[in-house]
């Protein structure tokens, strides 16, 4: 069990971005402690480690069940990302298993002739993507903008905004990012 919270424990510390050193002063422990747990050579009691969790913070029940896999949590397979959208718009969300993102990644697939609705679109944050086939149609306050392959755009969303495909025979495709994440 030592080498299951060793190994744990270390994937835990570094996800959040915590030295051993800061982890310690946190916890009110010596590094040299988290050191020794994390090369399996002490094995923490449940209240030591519930103590050490609290300060990342992380229930116990949620340090044994979260997955493990680094692929899990860092790649989205394609056939994997939710599509947060629907037939005429799908919105395929990259790292929709992460907890607390700081960003929303999207690639956006509109299909001939559709848009995000007539009512203009406006929210906290900014945003940005690149147009990677078809035709974009952009409005941005009262101004509209054709964007091609390669074209990106990058503009606040507390502007008044829409998109739109504006061909009646191709799929448009774009990566966007938005901050904070509106998904």
């Amino acid at each position: 069990m030592s080498s299951e919270v060793a190994t744990r424990l270390r994937y835990v510390r570094k996800r959040y971005g915590l030295s051993q050193r800061e982890l310690a002063k946190r916890a009110g422990v010596t590094n040299g402690a988290i050191s020794l747990i994390e090369q399996s050579r002490v094995s923490p009691s449940v209240g030591s480690l519930k103590k050490l969790l609290e300060c990342i913070p992380m229930s116990l029940a949620e340090f044994f069940t979260f997955d493990l896999s680094d692929e899990g949590s860092v790649v989205s397979r394609r056939g994997e990302m939710p599509n947060l959208g629907n037939a005429s718009i799908e919105f395929y969300l990259a790292g929709a298993n992460m907890k607390d993102r700081n960003m929303c990644i999207m690639r956006e697939v509109y299909q001939p002739l559709a848009d995000t609705g007539p009512e203009m679109l406006v929210h906290a944050g900014h945003e940005g993507g690149i147009v990677v086939s078809g035709q974009l149609e952009l409005t941005v306050d009262s101004t509209t903008w054709l964007l091609d392959p390669g074209d990106s755009y990058y503009f606040e969303s507390r502007f008044p905004h829409r998109f739109r495909n504006p061909s009646a025979n191709d799929v448009c495709e774009v990566v966007s990012a938005n901050s904070p994440p509106t998904f």
